[in-house]
């Protein structure tokens, strides 16, 4: 990521980013060989509009990029990431003066739109570097870009290269560039350390994609925070098989592990003054004869029993056991992320990373940090009258309630039931897949919430 930075370098040419006053307050300071070129390209400065500015000795003087409506900008992320794409090799210089978080936005949103999956079939990537503003953070952002685009490339790996083993790689790399501590519990050591749930989960897989726990550890001082990342590599639906066009994008069904190892780059490369544990139940939900079933009644970590009234609702299995796992610790806050259900999706489409919290402070603090870092986020309620759905009779707690009412929210009081001992906990029901290109944001997995934390963590913390 580090190659989309120039050095200070005199000879860049200039980028000004203009909304639509601003473009006219920069037109009146030009000559009027330049003012006709904008006049005549028809630039008006809409949003991600893109027009590079001719000397009159045939080089390029610069470019202006549009910033669009001031009223209308909430619409709009990354538009120097979209001018990235159109302008010619070399270096260049953002003039515009941003505030820190402006500035950050510009210089993440270039840094993103250079980086290519190229792990299957060559790609390249933008020539173009920038001089970032002096108003930006360049070790922040450079800390974010890393940690986005390690949970792109896991997301995007098929599950052929992607699956319990090599998720545990990515950990054990990533630990060893930080200097973590990793303990990993694999097979039947789960049901000999009690995770029951991880276990009975993914053991129809074959014996190379065993199930496994993650446990990564970083930091020796500071408030305790724990991220909890779902890791089922590949969903198949277990014996509730799904049909073929659900299955299609379930190589993200591990896109919450992806987020938080991440968002653990992030933190460490930032050397935030925290206690920072990872938490990833890495499965495969295989068919096999050994799958377990609908119907089945199965303990838990927590010693809570689960009627699985539906073997596709997997996710929330492992996590109950990670959950219940980091609970013990205490932590001054555990966050869970995952790919966890579809009602999610229905509610507030892919864009929107929507969380469930009891804290008012804590929920403020990410809608502050989303709304600084364009990392957005959508509150959704712990609604405690729908506890009785997830509530069989026969065993403690329902897994799949039958109805199909409130899929999320039922999901995420299942987690919360597993929670006991954190003093805070927030869950993400995460989308993790950009279905169409935007800029920064190629077609293919995406982090999601990471940076609003990220962004929140110093006054949730006390950092």
């Amino acid at each position: 990521m580090s190659s989309g930075f120039a050095p200070d370098d005199a000879s860049a040419r200039p980028i000004h980013m203009l909304d639509p006053s601003g473009l006219d307050a920069w037109m009146k300071e030009q000559d009027s060989v330049t003012r006709d070129w904008v006049k005549d390209a028809g630039f008006t400065a809409q949003a991600g509009r893109v027009l590079t500015i001719p000397a009159l000795d045939g080089t390029l003087a610069g470019a202006l990029v549009g910033l669009g409506d001031p009223d209308k900008h909430g619409r709009h992320r990354f538009l120097l990431a979209q001018a990235r794409a159109a302008l010619p090799q070399g270096n260049w210089r953002l003039l515009t003066e941003f505030d820190t978080d402006a500035a950050n936005e510009a210089a993440l949103g270039w840094l993103l739109a250079g980086h290519v999956f190229d792990r299957y079939a060559e790609a390249q990537a933008p020539n173009t570097r920038l001089v970032p503003p002096s108003s930006c953070d360049r070790a922040r952002v450079l800390a974010i870009a890393n940690g986005e685009a390690l949970t792109r490339d896991l997301i995007n790996t098929p599950a052929n290269d992607m699956g319990p083993a090599e998720l545990e790689q990515a950990a054990r790399d990533l630990a060893d560039r930080h200097g973590a501590a990793i303990d990993v519990i694999g097979s039947d050591a789960l049901l000999d350390r009690n995770f029951p749930l991880i276990h009975t989960v993914g053991r129809a897989a074959a014996p190379h994609r065993a199930p496994r726990l993650i446990d990564l550890r970083w930091g020796g001082a500071g408030p305790t925070l724990t991220l909890v990342g779902k890791g089922v590599c590949f969903d198949t639906g277990g014996l509730n098989l799904k049909p073929g066009s659900s299955m299609g994008l379930m190589k993200k069904d591990m896109g919450g592990a992806a987020t938080v190892l991440g968002l653990a780059h992030m933190i460490m490369a930032l050397g935030l003054s925290l206690r920072l544990r990872v938490l990833i139940p890495a499965v495969e939900n295989a068919v096999g004869s050994d799958a377990f079933r609908p119907g089945d009644i199965l303990p838990s970590r927590k010693g809570l029993s689960v009627e699985i009234n539906n073997t596709d609702a997997e996710g929330r299995l492992v996590l109950a056991d990670a959950l219940a796992f980091g609970a013990e610790d205490a932590p001054d806050l555990m966050v869970s992320m995952a790919t966890l259900t579809g009602a999610a999706r229905v509610a507030v489409g892919p864009d929107l990373a929507p969380f469930f919290c009891d804290d008012d402070p804590l929920a403020d603090a990410l809608y502050s940090g989303a709304r600084r870092v364009r990392d957005p986020v959508w509150r959704l309620p712990f609604w405690e009258p729908y506890e009785p759905m997830i509530e069989p009779g026969i065993a403690d707690l329902d897994n799949a309630p039958k109805g199909g009412f409130a899929g999320a929210i039922t999901a995420a009081l299942f987690l919360r039931r597993f929670t006991e001992g954190a003093a805070r906990y927030v869950h993400f029901d995460i989308y993790g897949w950009q279905p169409t290109a935007a800029p920064a944001r190629p077609k293919g997995g995406v982090g999601q919430g990471a940076r609003a934390l990220l962004a929140a963590l110093p006054q949730v913390l006390k950092l």
